[in-house]
């Protein structure tokens, strides 16, 4: 990985003094990013729009002293990485120092740190005088409108994106409501017509009564009239038979 493959990192840093100085110092703005011609190479812009402008290009082999001399291990993707986190960071810093002719500080230092208790990233840079300062300034300018336009261009995809997934999800919610009150209904009816039913079979009519009560009687008499047989009759001791017929021959 070179800083080609690095997408430019804008910031705002409020710069201070080396040493004490009554000249009223305004916000910088920064932009860091890879050469075209030579992506291993960094180049660092600073400006207040004013009198204050910085520029410094530093090498693949300036970087990697830089690597060496601040204690940093790993190979240089690595180290890559590092200097892109450290000036992504909160902890940022522009040091201004000296008078120059052409009004402003005659140097400025740029100081960046991944966290606290890690190596710091220290990059001295140069001042821009006159038109390179001017170009510069416009160049930077025309990169920020252009940043602007890719972040609106995000912006507006996204909330797009986001109106058709709420419209999706809206419609789905109405669908799942229309479905639960379908459901819903279902299960009612179904339990109303359940607990018709259950009424009609505890409740008799005063005709089912009636029927029933005649049915009970008729199977009572029957039951009542019905002839034993001759084998279990009762036998009845000391009874006489008389033949009817014999008697009256008998006269």
């Amino acid at each position: 990985m070179d800083f080609g493959d690095m997408k430019p990192i804008f910031g705002e840093v409020t710069a201070v003094w080396s040493a004490s100085s009554t000249t009223p110092l305004e916000p910088f703005l920064f932009r860091v990013h890879g050469m075209q011609n030579d992506p291993s190479a960094l180049r660092i812009f600073v400006t207040d729009f004013q009198s204050n402008t910085f520029e410094a290009i530093k090498s693949r082999h300036q970087l990697e002293d830089m690597k060496d001399n601040i204690g940093i291990g790993g190979n240089w993707s690595e180290f890559v990485d590092y200097i892109t986190a450290s000036i992504k960071s909160e902890d940022v810093k522009l040091i201004v120092e000296g008078q120059s002719k052409s009004g402003g500080a005659s140097h400025a230092k740029l100081i960046a740190q991944k966290g606290k208790g890690m190596p710091r990233i220290s990059i001295a840079l140069a001042k821009l005088l006159d038109g390179a300062a001017s170009q510069a300034m416009a160049k930077l300018s025309l990169e920020l409108h252009r940043e602007f336009k890719n972040v609106h261009k995000s912006l507006v995809e996204e909330q797009e994106r986001c109106y058709y997934l709420s419209t999706v999800v809206a419609a789905e919610r109405e669908k799942n409501d229309s479905l639960q009150k379908l459901l819903y209904s279902r299960k009612n009816k179904s339990q109303k017509i359940d607990t018709e039913n259950s009424d009609s079979k505890s409740v008799s009519s005063p005709q089912d009564a009636s029927d029933k009560q005649t049915t009970q009687n008729q199977n009572s008499t029957k039951v009542t009239n019905r002839v034993v047989p001759a084998h279990r009759r009762a036998k009845v001791r000391g009874a006489v038979l008389v033949d009817i017929e014999d008697d009256d021959s008998k006269f």
